[in-house]
């Protein structure tokens, strides 16, 4: 059974209502433009008409943007495609701007057949984030049907012997059968499906990948790696590396970031107290790091060796603060909250969004990709954006 949330009365923060809402304070006489500086909501209401206008081509979903402003344009099946549809539907949740609903639902479109893509795991960014976000708005029972189609075609890459769903299919002279962390972000589709299809099967499926993965992916810190290699015939681990991290034994922060919204996420589903205690060590590591920057936005990886010079990720903060607000609503621990709130007050500032008319369908600058193969580095990246989005509106539901 899904866990139902208890919604706690807690002060919104300021400069976020007054950017997504455009309302007044009315805890004191100031008008918008002298709390921000005149031209903060401009500013964002033209960010978001870059997403609205960029041109709708189903090969060519926007992943990035580079330093001189050239578009990274992906298929359906890239694990990305579903972010930029997914803030669409989040943006027309903000404003109530049907333009905004119209348009995700044009890229939504293109998405449908994803779900009989048997060679991914990331079933539940492509299309949850895309037709997970429009049947909440919609109810259309289409969109209901392909989320639970394509809950059939990831729960076929589950392993039982394992106990977990298999991330990739590449390295395989290297890998037997990869789990990465990211995968617990997959989950949210499964637990969904089976209440959608009445089909625990698809619960269980999800639930028995978390237990895996809280009881092989974990150091004693509660830090997480980002690899975990099992044997297929006998189900024990061959190996515990990186891909996207600096080293095996660091903590890359987009994965600490998974780990905290996929406990988060899988507590609401589960009732499971050692999801909800998982979520807690979780947030205790990143709250307290000593590495983590005063404007809580984390470099790249906690044990990059040139911090403080290393790469931010926007993307990991975003993630974190949408996750914390949850965690919060379960806990009502504060400290989950101010944490999400600092993070948000930085990224919501003029050093992570985008500036001026910087023609580029995103929000947010300085997120980072794959260090270890350069890419995507210090930029605007989708999924950035649509964590960015998502925590506004959570923070804005808390009553």
């Amino acid at each position: 059974m899904r866990k139902e949330k208890e919604h706690i009365f807690v002060p919104i923060i300021i400069v976020l209502l007054l950017i997504f809402n455009g309302c007044k304070d009315t805890s004191t006489d100031k008008t918008e433009e002298e709390i921000d500086g005149g031209n903060t909501i401009a500013k964002y209401s033209d960010r978001f008409s870059y997403l609205l206008e960029y041109p709708i081509d189903s090969i060519a979903f926007p992943r990035s943007a580079d330093a001189n402003g050239v578009i990274k344009k992906v298929p359906s099946k890239d694990w990305t495609s579903g972010f930029f549809p997914g803030s669409l539907w989040n943006i027309y949740r903000l404003t109530d701007d049907t333009r905004y609903r119209d348009r995700a639902k044009e890229w939504t479109a293109f998405i449908e057949k994803e779900k009989y893509n048997d060679k991914t795991h990331d079933m539940g960014f492509k299309v949850f984030c895309s037709f997970g976000n429009g049947y909440k708005i919609l109810n259309d029972p289409t969109y209901k049907d392909i989320i639970i189609a394509s809950a059939k075609t990831l729960s076929t890459r589950y392993n039982d012997k394992i106990g977990a769903i298999r991330s990739w299919d590449f390295n395989k002279e290297e890998w037997q059968f990869p789990v990465i962390i990211d995968n617990m972000m997959n989950l949210e589709l499964l637990f969904e499906a089976s209440e959608y299809s009445q089909d625990q099967r698809y619960h269980d499926i999800a639930e028995q990948h978390a237990k895996t993965t809280l009881k092989n992916h974990f150091r004693t810190d509660n830090s997480s790696y980002h690899v975990v290699d099992y044997d297929t015939i006998t189900g024990n681990i061959r190996s515990k590396v990186t891909h996207q991290g600096f080293g095996k034994e660091s903590s890359w922060a987009r994965g600490q970031a998974w780990g905290l919204y996929g406990y988060t996420m899988a507590y609401r589903y589960t009732e499971s107290t050692e999801f909800l205690e998982q979520a807690k060590k979780i947030a205790t590591f990143l709250i307290h790091h000593n590495r983590l920057p005063e404007d809580g936005i984390p470099y790249w990886d906690f044990d990059a060796p040139k911090i403080p010079k290393e790469p931010r990720d926007a993307s990991a903060a975003a993630i974190i603060a949408s996750a914390m607000i949850e965690l919060y609503e379960y806990t009502t621990d504060k400290k989950y909250l101010e944490f999400s709130d600092k993070i948000m007050s930085s990224l919501s500032s003029e050093n992570y969004v985008i500036q001026d008319k910087t023609e580029v369908p995103f929000i947010l600058n300085h997120s980072t990709g794959n260090w270890p193969k350069n890419d995507e580095i210090n930029g605007p990246i989708s999924y950035a954006d649509y964590y960015f989005l998502e925590a506004i509106l959570r923070r804005k539901a808390l009553k």
